[in-house]
């Protein structure tokens, strides 16, 4: 593991994704706290209760959209003492890059971060990944159950059966149809809560993960997401991890995934900030 934590940034702020709960960061909060830092892993609105109890009543979990969401991770990121490293999973990085849009965060890392307005193709094993709740328009305002099946497919496509069923019964609850479609859709709605400012210079540096095996969010999603940043001269950049499943988080060897991600982040929330703008915009 690297080195802890100096200077100002000494805390992480984790954001769970779709289909996710803030249990799904066990493995990481347990392991970023031994290194000296802050550790917080709050849920999205209303969703600060066990999976089970979530399975049982979804309610909450209907209620969610992409705006809301938002508005309750600044709000908490607001009201600490500096800004932290922010770094979100799946749909969580999507609320990542939004955030640090707003201007937030001394670094940020989306892990497999579902992607921005304006990527124009999303691959059909994303679609398949999200069929439970695309295939139904109603949907939209309702929490879709996540099978084992759906599990196994979108998240344990590299684990046994065996082992994807109990990562399922561990860490899955229904998925919230409306963000789902906020993502999906975004390019058709010309009032997407998705949208960001690609081309902001002066926001913090932000580096974006992606697993050679995903099916959610496959490399060509991750990669299509990071050259939206091109117009732009903060510092962005990408990695890809070979043999990685959309469930790096938990999936055997996440603590190399998880190292890179707050050594990197550390580093750059310790550079200057005129540091992190290039003096030209670069190649990506």
């Amino acid at each position: 593991m690297g080195a802890t934590p100096q200077g100002r940034v000494d805390t992480v702020v984790l954001i769970h994704g779709l289909w996710m709960t803030p249990r799904s960061w066990e493995g990481w909060a347990q392991r970023y706290a031994a290194r000296g830092v802050r550790v917080l892993a709050p849920a999205w609105p209303g969703m600060d209760r066990d999976v089970e109890r979530l399975r049982d009543d979804p309610g909450p979990i209907a209620e969610q959209s992409i705006a809301g969401i938002v508005a309750h991770y600044d709000g908490l990121i607001r009201a600490l003492p500096g800004p932290p490293i922010i770094m979100g999973h799946s749909f969580g990085g999507l609320i990542t890059q939004i955030l640090v849009d707003r201007g937030l965060g001394a670094a940020a890392v989306g892990v497999a971060p579902a992607p921005v307005k304006g990527v124009l193709k999303l691959p059909l094993s994303t679609l398949r990944s999200g069929f439970a709740i695309l295939r139904n328009p109603a949907n939209r305002n309702r929490a879709v159950p996540f099978t084992p099946d759906d599990f196994h497919y979108a998240f344990g496509n590299t684990m046994s059966r065996a082992d994807s069923d109990r990562a399922w019964q561990r860490y899955a609850v229904p998925g919230a149809g409306r963000v789902f479609f906020e993502g999906a859709f975004a390019n058709l709605d010309p009032t997407s809560p998705a949208r960001v400012d690609n081309g902001r210079n002066n926001r913090a540096p932000l580096l974006l993960m992606a697993g050679e095996l995903d099916h959610v969010v496959p490399p060509s999603l991750a990669r299509s997401n990071a050259g939206l940043y091109q117009k732009s001269r903060a510092l962005t950049a990408y990695q890809e991890f070979p043999g990685r499943s959309h469930f790096t988080v938990g999936q055997d060897g996440w603590e190399e995934i998880a190292d890179y991600a707050l050594d990197w982040a550390l580093r750059a929330a310790a550079l200057p900030r005129e540091a992190t703008i290039a003096s030209e915009t670069p190649r990506r």
